[in-house]
C-alpha cells in the first residue's frame, strides 16, 4: 500500500508540470516592424499581422485579386473574417500606400 501511494504521489508531481504547461497563455505574436501594404503584400507577409494566418492572408489576397486594390485601410473589413474589432488590432499594422484607379478592375466603379 505504502509503495502504491508513494508512486501515485510521484506520477502527479511529474504530470503537473505538463498540466501547467498545457493551459498557459500563449505568447503574443511578435507585431510586424513596418505596416504592411495591403496591396503589394504576400500572402506570407501578411501573415506578420497578429492573429493573421494563413486562410485569413490567403483571403486577404483573394479579395484583392477580386476587387482590386484597398483603396483604404478600413476596406479590409470588406473580406470575410475581419470585422471592427479585428480591424481596429490591426490598423496600427496597416497601410495601403498610393493608389491609383488602374488598380481597380474595369468592372468595378471607383470608390468615393
Amino acid at each position: 500500500m505504502n509503495t502504491t501511494l508513494k508512486s501515485l504521489g510521484l506520477a502527479i508531481l511529474l504530470a503537473l508540470p505538463l498540466c501547467a504547461a498545457s493551459t498557459a497563455p500563449r505568447a503574443k505574436a511578435k507585431a510586424p516592424g513596418h505596416p504592411i501594404n495591403l496591396n503589394t503584400a504576400t500572402a506570407t507577409e501578411l501573415m506578420q499581422l497578429p492573429r493573421v494566418g494563413a486562410k485569413a492572408a490567403e483571403r486577404i489576397v483573394a479579395y484583392r485579386k477580386q476587387h482590386g486594390a484597398f483603396q483604404r485601410p478600413e476596406d479590409l473589413m470588406s473580406v470575410k473574417g475581419f470585422g471592427e474589432k479585428s480591424f481596429l488590432k490591426l490598423k496600427p499594422y496597416l497601410s495601403t500606400g498610393s493608389v491609383q484607379a488602374s488598380n481597380r478592375p474595369a468592372s468595378q466603379p471607383k470608390s468615393k
